[in-house]
């Protein structure tokens, strides 16, 4: 496992994400549309802007986790039975903190 190629493409992600982030934080400071009829609209785009700004949140977080992890060379380590965690997993998940075992 090349831990330089996965922090690289963590670091990649995480910038996609935080900027995301704060496209989603400058639409959800729009003012409301001067027509009522319209507000309903704009008020579902907001709550879904403001939905998929928590979950691009928690997946900068646990990138952030992950890249913690990287540096004190804990990386795929299953954080509940100590056991490595499979090279397929952390391909398909990188930010993956359990093994298949205990993750299920």
């Amino acid at each position: 496992m090349n831990t330089d190629q996965i922090a690289a493409t963590l670091r990649a992600r995480l910038a996609e994400v935080q900027a995301e982030i704060a496209r989603l934080e400058t639409a959800t400071t729009q003012e409301l549309s001067p027509k009522f009829a319209d507000q309903a609209n704009d008020l579902e785009e907001l709550a879904t802007n403001e939905g998929l700004e928590v979950q691009h949140i928690h997946e900068a977080e646990q990138i952030l986790a992950a890249l913690a992890r990287i540096e004190k060379g804990e990386y795929g380590v299953c954080a509940e039975c100590g056991e490595d965690i499979a090279p397929a997993r952390l391909a398909a998940l990188p930010t993956a903190t359990r093994c298949i075992k205990c993750a299920a």
